[in-house]
């Protein structure tokens, strides 16, 4: 039970430091701008603007993640219920946030899961894309802690669990 409690402190630590920087004026624009990438909407509208205009392999590659993001969001609904975690604005007083924040449970982070679940198939048939997609999917995941919804152990298990989806989908599917 200690060494639990000595990572959560060290978990709250490292999610004041991120979340420390939101008064700063290009970062909170990035992050706030960034962070809608996880989105559903956007990130089911860019999977399925994929599957339709795109060809051949990659349209395969756009039909897994779309399967990966479906298929990723079953656990996380499932673990939001039945582990239940307040959203650290909830917990640790000096947080800041956005008006009208999520209220939902935090772990794990839907918004990672969903750009991890759409963006692994992509590296694995283009590992070439790693330079931009892996940058773009930690930028989400550091931006639900960056806006003090997500504790880091939230983004953590949203982007394996996308991972794995995103990967077990590809093999199968491609």
């Amino acid at each position: 039970m200690r060494k639990i409690q000595t990572l959560y402190q060290f978990e709250c630590k490292v999610f004041q430091q991120i979340n420390s920087h939101f008064d700063k004026r290009i970062m909170n624009l990035y992050f706030r701008t960034i962070t809608h990438i996880g989105g559903v909407l956007f990130i089911s509208v860019t999977t399925l603007l994929l599957i339709i205009f795109a060809t051949n392999q990659t349209r395969l590659t756009a039909i897994s993640s779309a399967a990966a993001l479906a298929l990723s969001h079953i656990p996380v609904q499932l673990v939001k219920k039945f582990f239940p975690r307040k959203r650290p604005y909830l917990q640790i007083e000096t947080t800041k946030i956005l008006p009208n924040p999520l209220k939902d449970h935090s772990f794990p982070s839907g918004h990672t899961t969903a750009v991890f679940s759409v963006i692994v198939p992509f590296l694995v048939q283009l590992p070439s894309l790693i330079a931009i997609l892996l940058p773009l999917g930690l930028s989400v995941g550091v931006s639900r802690i960056y806006l003090g919804l997500h504790y880091p152990s939230d983004v953590i298990a949203g982007g394996f669990l996308g991972a794995f989806f995103g990967s077990l989908c590809y093999y199968f599917i491609v």
